[in-house]
């Protein structure tokens, strides 16, 4: 139950004691979470009784469950419970800026040569590749990978579908690769469809930090920095850190083989330009 909403949806039907705690909770869940019941009570300046009749009133089953709710909601972190004012126009722009910038460079930094190097040797050796990302930036990712590496002669299939990822996972063998994307690396569908994958002998190369649990099954693991700023309404920048490796890896991979691949490239061109004309230096099909 997400507390915080149901406390805010019912500020207009409550008494005056239930209102002065739903103030008191709504402005520092922190307290609220950790405060005793007389603490709470006194700063409410509401009787036990009162406390209780909240309790009820906002769908807990009593005090302690109500407790337990606001311990929860307070986990979420500061960032998302600080009042926040709405900056200007210019100097968002700029952060937004800044945050890629700075995370180009942290993740170029810490890019080790051997770890591409090995993922590069992986790659060469699976028969069959598959991309695995769930939720937003690592679906997409997963999806860039099948196009950066189908243009090079790779067999390769992106897929996003969780259950799909099970499937596929099971008909896996040492053949195989599966390269899995995650900016987290904690996503119980993808860890679960790793394991499987590896339970039947393929390799995985992941994409994620370096910490996390998919890591952990991971035989090469290209490690992204995962650190956020206070400002919660813009998209995370580590989702350019994962872009970052996967043109990386493509270019090594390109350059692995840059005759064969020059003419793979070629017929691409050639191929688009046939049905699309433009000039010498469009994207190829991007």
């Amino acid at each position: 139950m997400d507390i915080l909403y149901q406390i805010r949806s019912r500020q207009d039907s409550f008494s005056a004691g239930e209102g002065r705690i739903a103030r008191l909770m709504l402005d520092d869940v922190g307290f609220a979470a950790s405060a005793s019941l007389d603490e709470l009570a006194q700063r409410a300046e509401v009787s036990s009784a009162t406390l209780s009749r909240f309790a009820r009133t906002v769908g807990c089953r009593d005090l302690r469950d109500l407790r337990l709710q606001l311990a929860q909601a307070s986990g979420v972190g500061s960032r998302f419970l600080d009042p926040a004012g709405a900056p200007e126009q210019s100097a968002f722009y700029g952060q937004i800026v800044g945050d890629i910038e700075t995370t180009l460079r942290q993740h170029l930094s810490a890019f080790e040569e051997s770890r591409f190097s090995d993922a590069v040797r992986m790659l060469g050796k699976a028969r069959m590749i598959h991309a695995f990302g769930l939720g937003g930036w690592s679906a997409l990712c997963g999806e860039e990978l099948q196009v950066r590496l189908v243009r090079f002669g790779y067999s390769i299939a992106a897929c996003r579908d969780p259950v799909m990822m099970r499937i596929t996972a099971t008909s896996l063998s040492q053949e195989h690769l599966v390269i899995a994307c995650s900016l987290t690396g904690i996503t119980p569908e993808l860890l679960g469809a790793v394991e499987l994958a590896r339970s039947y002998g393929a390799a995985i190369l992941a994409i994620t930090r370096a910490d996390s649990p998919l890591a952990r099954l991971a035989d090469v693991v290209l490690p992204l920095q995962g650190a956020e700023t206070s400002f919660i309404y813009k998209p995370t920048a580590a989702r350019y850190g994962m872009l970052l490796a996967i043109d990386v890896l493509a270019t090594e991979l390109a350059l692995a083989h840059p005759e064969d691949n020059q003419e793979r490239l070629r017929r691409v061109k050639l191929a688009l330009d046939d049905y699309r004309g433009g000039d010498d230096h469009l994207p190829l099909g991007d």
